[in-house]
């Protein structure tokens, strides 16, 4: 599977790469998707020519989405694989959604990187369209980082594991108006603890010393297998936010300053990270002041998805 998606990953220019632990690691910990029910491979001999797989969550308006990952690896396209694999995905998640009715709505969602073309044409042949474009920008240079002061009253602070807790939830209150925002749970808090991205020796934030809230965060981090396969030194300044009450002062750039800073450090050359194109707080304008500049364009599909035996 890996190897399948890798060559795939290459072929249509997206950025990712996986190794096997990943793998691993990340179908041990699902809480969203049952393996052996929600993935469909397509074997040739040994070898497997691609794979779908199935997962689902529940938006904070109540709608019910049914997200899907499809590889084929390259010498294997061009032959229906991919067509037959998204229709036996696309039946699963009916299946899926049979377990929801009381939702108000149910739809496909599909994330499509840039370089994905012959994907997106499959998804708009079966209906899908275009719902939120996100950017990758990216900062080429981890030179001439600009000195954005911190706010008075706030303060930022060595990571310990007792703060775990207030950032995760910190996170989530400041990102419940943002669109397709999704509660996570109990069991989301613990996989991310054991994620790659869980690396609280990078992170910056920043806390209100009145209150001893967590007013904002940049959570950094460095993925070193990506690194390696791709002789690069990037580092990613990725799960910004910022509480309400905090928005408008400059924490976010104070903030991605000290992050930028702490990726030099680490020996980084380069930063990147993902955005909402319609984000309704700035948040573009403010990365584009820290540097960073678009370099892919992704979007968003999505299909309604219609119950079977619904009226």
């Amino acid at each position: 599977m890996v190897a399948c998606a890798n060559a795939s990953f290459a072929a249509d220019d997206t950025g990712f790469f996986r190794t096997v632990d990943e793998v691993a690691r990340d179908y041990a910990s699902f809480t969203d998707c049952v393996p052996q029910r929600d993935v469909w491979i397509a074997e040739a001999g040994a070898e497997i020519a691609g794979y779908v797989r199935a997962w689902q969550w529940t938006q904070a308006d109540g709608v019910q989405l049914y997200g899907q990952l499809g590889v084929v690896a390259p010498p294997w396209r061009r032959r229906g694989i991919g067509a037959a694999l998204h229709s036996w995905l696309e039946s699963r998640q009916r299946e899926m959604a049979a377990f929801h009715r009381s939702a108000p709505r149910h739809a496909h969602h599909a994330f499509v990187t840039e370089g994905e073309t012959a994907r997106a044409a499959l998804l708009e042949k079966a209906g899908y369209r275009r719902e939120r474009y996100f950017f990758t920008m990216m900062r080429p240079t981890l030179d001439d980082v600009a000195d954005f002061s911190m706010p008075p009253g706030l303060e930022v602070r060595p990571v310990q594991p007792d703060h775990f807790r207030p950032i995760w939830d910190a996170h989530q209150r400041a990102f419940r108006t943002h669109w397709g925002f999704s509660p996570s749970g109990e069991a989301d808090f613990r996989r991310w603890q054991v994620s790659q991205v869980f690396q609280p020796h990078l992170w910056q934030i920043a806390w209100d010393v009145r209150t001893g809230e967590v007013a904002g965060q940049v959570r950094t981090y460095i993925d070193e297998v990506w690194n390696t396969a791709n002789g690069r030194k990037r580092g990613w300044t990725e799960f910004i936010s910022v509480g309400e009450r905090w928005r408008g002062q400059g924490v976010a750039r104070a903030l991605i300053s000290l992050s930028l800073r702490a990726q030099k450090a680490a020996g980084m050359e380069e930063s990147g990270l993902g955005v909402d194109s319609q984000n309704l707080d700035g948040a573009n304008r403010v990365y584009e002041e820290c540097g960073f500049i678009v370099t892919r364009r992704n979007c968003v599909f999505r299909k309604p998805l219609e119950l079977d035996g619904a009226s």
